[in-house]
């Protein structure tokens, strides 16, 4: 048997073994690595040998779990679609920010024409969704309900309208946790792909500064409590702003510590304090305006 051979195998039961911890408690943690197992089979082997170990992968899975089988047949076809577009470009070398963009849109291309099915199919996966939020807060512990905000019609009402933010969000951390670890793996088989440029070196285009400035005056001025479609559209793109720019003034702290040839002491400080102290965001994502708005980079190396 050959070496591709022992490859398919191995990470066919990887996959197989990801599916199955998804009814048991290691969900947490399985969930997050779940597109690696299928994108490493997909990369390491041909075309054909793909298919036919993938088919007989989810028929392992059914037999062994019968019904609920089917639940999980359903999350594998789901994650097929961004597997193939990532697996694609790496076969072809592409440029990690060409696989990560691609990895995203594809994962909230499937989120949105999943939530249009079940619309069309008058499943009306959002009211279920605010049914769900309302009947877990009822179950919880009154010293956690006491904690949440006393008008839950409200706080249920709010959760709804971040759910464009939720799938966002799991898409990136999806996307970018699959790319880091497929990538290690498959440079450790000798694939050579291509990764991200360092934080340092990391700009963002000019035009988003104005979006965030726009987004971030029309805040100012709308009312928390409204169900608007402005206010609908800021309360999920103000967090998400928010983290880009933060982002950015990470990378500007690892610059800045490059080009004094300081150890990464200053921007991973920076991380720590960002991670336990959430509201400094805000402050973050200012530096992060400031860096792609004006030339402090440049003047920056002419102190130097």
């Amino acid at each position: 048997m050959g070496n591709r051979s022992w490859q398919s195998v191995i990470w066919s039961v990887v996959m197989i073994i990801s599916l199955l911890s998804l009814m048991t408690p290691f969900i947490i943690f399985t969930c997050s690595f779940l597109l690696v197992p299928v994108l490493m089979l997909y990369v390491k082997t041909s075309t054909k040998r793909f298919v036919v170990s993938y088919v007989l992968s989810l028929l392992v899975v059914y037999i062994l779990t019968q019904w609920l089988g089917l639940y999980l047949i359903t999350i594998a076809l789901f994650i097929l679609p961004p597997v193939l577009v990532m697996g694609n470009l790496y076969k072809r070398k592409a440029a990690a920010r060409s696989v990560l963009t691609a990895g995203i849109v594809t994962i909230l291309a499937e989120s949105l024409l999943s939530l249009l099915l079940g619309f069309a199919l008058g499943l009306d996966p959002v009211t279920k969704f605010k049914q769900f939020m309302i009947d877990s807060i009822a179950t919880m512990p009154s010293s956690i309900q006491e904690i949440l905000p006393k008008d839950q019609d409200w706080y249920v009402g709010f959760i709804v309208q971040v759910i464009p933010l939720y799938l966002i969000f799991v898409a990136l951390f999806i996307t970018f946790v699959t790319h880091g670890v497929t990538r290690w793996f498959l440079n450790k088989t000798g694939e050579g792909i291509p990764g991200l440029r360092p934080m340092r070196e990391w700009k963002l285009q000019r035009s988003l500064v104005w979006i965030y400035l726009v987004a971030f005056v029309l805040d100012l001025f709308s009312k928390p409590d409204s169900s608007s479609l402005i206010s609908t559209l800021l309360m999920n793109a103000m967090p998400l702003l928010m983290l880009v720019f933060a982002v950015q003034a990470i990378g500007f702290l690892f610059f800045v510590a490059h080009a004094n040839k300081w150890k990464p002491i200053l921007p991973i400080v920076a991380i720590i304090i960002l991670i336990f102290m959430p509201p400094l965001f805000i402050v973050y994502s200012l530096l992060g305006v400031f860096d792609v708005a004006f030339p402090i980079r440049e003047r920056f190396k002419k102190n130097l």
